[in-house]
């Protein structure tokens, strides 16, 4: 029956031609303008903003500042101000009277300087102190430990 016959061989396919394919014209490219063009590079958005910051060398504009961590400073007239004759130093009891500050959540280091008087007598445990500041200490009658 007519309605039930079926071909030997497959349709054949339509021949291929090398002519650019089905992207006529503009070939996909939108229309004039850099983008248009072949080799066409456009400087990231980005670019120009990091163009504009100086140049900044090295380890910038901390170039002049130590790797050393540096201990926190106190001066022997804060000493006189907040501690009472016969107590003890130490950096919790600094950072408790809020003459030191934490770095990172750490308590710092401490050295004592020699700046200003001293007429009371501390004991001073784990803190560095200055030559003069461990005589004026000493002169006072306390004693620095460590």
């Amino acid at each position: 029956m007519l309605n039930n016959l079926k071909r030997t061989t497959e349709n054949k396919k339509a021949k291929l031609v090398g002519r650019g394919g089905t992207r006529g014209k503009t070939s996909g490219r939108g229309t004039k303008g850099q983008k248009a063009r072949a080799g066409h590079k456009i400087r990231p958005h980005i670019r120009d903003i990091i163009k504009k910051y100086p140049k900044l060398r090295g380890r910038g504009k901390n170039i002049n500042k130590a790797f050393a961590v540096r201990p926190a400073v106190v001066n022997l007239d804060l000493l006189e101000k907040r501690f009472n004759a016969g107590e003890s130093v130490t950096p919790a009891t600094l950072l408790a009277k809020k003459l030191i500050t934490r770095n990172n959540g750490v308590i710092p280091a401490v050295k004592i300087l020699d700046t200003g008087t001293l007429t009371k007598s501390l004991e001073i445990f784990d803190c560095q102190a200055s030559d003069s500041a461990k005589t004026k200490i000493e002169k006072a009658g306390g004693k620095v430990n460590g």
